[in-house]
């Protein structure tokens, strides 16, 4: 069984280097993968530490302990060393062959003040931690990252987005790189526990979230078990499809490696989500998923076409205003789209696979590109979203750049909310969110 165990593992392991030439731009080489050196700690400390949103005015606190008798619960208040709350939680904990997790420890706390810092222990004792909640109105800004890894660009990208002021961070899947390697999960919670434990992530699966064998290990359960979203608090059955509201925005997270189709329960959650939707109080709408369906370059052609044959209607339908991906380890956006060509009504598609994962950058472009990409490059970095009112927002993508933070692409949008697009929709397409 090890022996297959192994096997199996260098199978799954194939790196997939692709190469761009955008414009005068020159890009650095790779970094490598970060190292981390093994550390003596007391086995009751709390590591790996973030936060998410779950549901009105909570949030979830996720830690790991050693120590498998240690508590489950988080004081917390207002003042640094005062806790005037406790909230209590659950713990879960998994095996993955020859790997054995910590305890991972789950605690919702609240009801929370919007735009206030929270001061926070965890298990009770520790290093002291804080959080800001997000504001309850407009403006408010996402940072946005897909693909992460752990290397050295990976490092670069989160230095970028903790210079941003942010409220909430959105990672359309590809967390950890872990591949089967479980301790790579420690990893990845301890480099990214200076922001997550600072500011919610909100996050959804990839393809290297996939960790499953068969017959031995089910599909997922890291992910599951170490990034849970608040998808009972959004009325599904999965943690891998759910949604939830902030400031006037309400987003969506799919699921592109599960069932999709018509007859799925995500479909069906899906369709129950989007007739909910209320736009005087969420006049934005956003949905991210890992596997782009609009993408001009090179790697990953046609691996979203059956999703997106069979979601795309619901979400024109719904008036959706961006939608967020990753997966192709480089930058594209698009204009409105819809249908395999542009559409004023339909959404702008952003990918953004290019956290620094360790298959470094999708380099070849299609040429000519479509008509519907209006700017596209392989380089590293991230993207902030300020949605400044109910109308407009400013998207900006910054390159890395050698660790020197650029602006380099930038586009102000309209919420279709109020443009017309919702009051043209054909009737067909308005029913299908009200049909069974």
């Amino acid at each position: 069984m090890k022996k297959w165990g192994r096997l199996l593992l260098v199978t799954v392991s194939a790196l997939i280097f692709a190469s761009v030439a955008a414009d005068d731009y020159v890009r650095p080489k790779p970094r490598e993968a970060l190292q981390f050196p093994w550390k003596q700690k007391s086995s009751s400390l709390p590591e790996q530490v973030h936060i998410s949103l779950a549901g009105d005015k909570h949030m979830r606190v996720t830690w790991v302990t050693s120590d498998k008798s240690s508590p489950s619960f988080v004081e917390y208040g207002t003042s640094p060393g005062k806790y005037s709350y406790l909230g209590q939680g659950e713990s879960t904990s998994y095996s993955y062959i020859m790997y054995r997790s910590g305890k991972i420890h789950h605690t919702v706390i609240g009801p929370l003040e919007a735009d206030t810092v929270y001061y926070y222990r965890c298990g009770g004792e520790g290093p002291e931690f804080h959080l800001k909640t997000p504001p309850a109105q407009f403006p408010i800004t996402f940072a946005v990252a897909g693909d992460l890894g752990q290397t050295g660009w990976t490092k670069s990208t989160l230095d970028h987005i903790d210079q941003c002021k942010y409220a909430v961070h959105l990672l359309p899947g590809d967390l950890s790189y872990a591949d089967y390697m479980q301790h790579k999960w420690d990893t990845f919670g301890e480099l990214v526990q200076p922001l997550a434990s600072v500011r919610p992530w909100m996050v959804t699966q990839g393809n290297h979230e996939k960790e499953s064998i068969p017959f031995i290990v089910d599909e997922f359960v890291s992910f599951n078990s170490r990034w849970k979203m608040p998808y009972e608090e959004s009325g599904s059955n999965s943690n891998l499809y759910y949604s939830f509201e902030v400031a006037g925005v309400h987003a969506i997270m799919l699921g592109s490696y599960t069932d999709y189709d018509r007859y799925s329960d995500q479909y069906s959650w899906l369709k129950a989500d989007l007739s909910k939707v209320d736009r005087e109080r969420t006049p934005w709408l956003i949905v991210l998923f890992h596997v782009p369906w609009y993408n001009s370059n090179n790697a990953h052609q046609h691996e979203g076409d059956e999703m997106m044959a069979e979601m795309e209607p619901l979400l024109y339908a719904s008036g959706v205003d961006i939608v967020f991906t990753g997966h192709v380890h480089a930058y594209e956006r698009t204009k409105r789209v819809n249908n395999g060509k542009s559409d004023p009504c339909g959404p702008v598609h952003i990918t953004i696979g290019d956290g620094g994962n360790r298959e470094g950058l999708a380099r070849k472009y299609k040429d000519p590109s479509p008509e519907w990409s209006v700017f596209r490059e392989a380089s590293f970095g991230h993207g902030e979203l300020q949605m400044v009112n109910s109308t407009h927002a400013l998207w900006t993508w910054h390159r890395n750049d050698d660790d020197e933070p650029t602006r380099s692409d930038e586009v102000w949008l309209n919420s279709l909310v109020n443009s017309g697009c919702l009051k043209k929709r054909p009737q067909e397409l308005r029913k299908m969110l009200l049909e069974p």
